[in-house]
């Protein structure tokens, strides 16, 4: 247990705030203990992985818990598939690599994705045309009331663009301990969506393979986004906003090039683009801005505080409104 701890070290953003109490929990065994300690009830209580999706703009007063549960076992297989268990405090980047190198497809397009794998459900992360809803089989997670755990399938999840019934109707009830994973021994690889295809060509690679795929991602996402290590950020600040087709097709007229993606129930549209038309790109005030070559990315240069990056957030989201009549909704979890 740490009292009075900067949270620095603790968030991508490299917000310096301060947790009252903070602790890492390894198993489920101690997490249990942790959340029926008669000290603990009543007390605000935070579960962070990586802290690569929230944005602290306080003093933490309750109590932080750091997951750190480890593990990763084969739970059974097949000659097509394989299923995997997986400790919820598991690196994600690291898990997709071991997939990668063991021959286990369905994760390859979510590499360098920061953050651990237990935030993966309940975010529903996703990049390059994959959804990590698609390789979940089920989620295990503990009742912060009563220490117990329950196994929730890929239906009860409720999973939607980038969202999880963990990030709506259960929301501060459950803490995720690990994640089921289905993945296929026969992959069918994804290249479609964004630069992958490009890449693949640019470096000559005519046989697909796992290893392709996964360099490939990681050389886009790096020419794009910053390393939270050198510039503090959370990856892509807002979602991509779904639309009517009757909006897109009026906004299609002033603004032939705006991009746009069909999906069930309207156009998907790049908030990207829309921050960058807005002339957002490159801005910067202060310790705090837009970054340079991925709108959709805010970033601390150093001194930033969470208040500031939310002020911006919201000067943003006016703007946006103004200029296209489309209301950006933050993916980044404000504290």
């Amino acid at each position: 247990m740490l009292a009075n701890v900067s949270l620095r070290p603790y968030n991508t953003f490299g917000i310096d705030v301060i947790a009252k109490n903070l602790v890492i929990v390894n198993s489920n065994i101690a997490l249990a203990g942790l959340l029926l300690d008669p000290n603990w009830f009543g007390i605000e209580k935070l579960i962070l992985g990586r802290g690569s999706n929230v944005l602290f703009s306080r003093d933490y007063e309750g109590l932080i818990i750091l997951i750190r549960i480890a593990g990763i076992t084969c739970t059974g297989q097949t000659e097509e598939d394989i299923t995997l268990r997986v400790g919820a405090g598991e690196d994600w980047h690291s898990f997709v690599l071991y997939c990668v190198e063991h021959g286990y497809a369905g994760v390859e397009n979510l590499s360098l994705i920061p953050g651990t794998v237990g935030a993966a459900p309940l975010q529903n992360i996703g990049a390059y045309g994959v959804e990590v809803k698609n390789v979940i089989e089920s989620v295990e997670a503990m009742n912060i009331e009563t220490g117990e755990v329950r196994f929730f399938s890929n239906a009860e999840c409720k999973f939607g663009y980038r969202e999880s019934i963990f990030k709506r109707e259960l929301k501060g009830q459950f803490v995720i301990t690990a994640v089921n994973f289905k993945l296929s021994k026969k992959p069918q690889f994804q290249t479609e969506y964004g630069d992958i295809r490009r890449v693949l060509e640019e470096k000559n690679i005519s046989k697909l393979s796992l290893k392709a795929i996964s360099d490939a991602v990681i050389q886009i996402r790096t020419s794009k986004l910053p390393d939270p290590s050198q510039i503090g950020n959370a990856g892509s600040f807002f979602k991509n906003p779904e639309i009517p087709i009757s909006q897109f097709e009026e906004l299609k007229v002033r603004f032939p090039n705006i991009p746009g993606y069909p999906m069930p129930n309207g156009i998907k549209v790049a908030a990207g683009w829309l921050i960058e038309q807005a002339g957002w790109k490159g801005f910067r005030s202060g310790e705090v801005g837009v970054h340079a070559k991925q709108a959709l990315v805010l970033v601390n240069y150093g001194g930033g505080t969470g208040i500031e990056i939310r002020q911006l957030s919201a000067q943003i989201q006016n703007s946006v409104s103004s200029k296209f009549g489309i209301q950006l909704t933050p993916e980044v979890n404000f504290i």
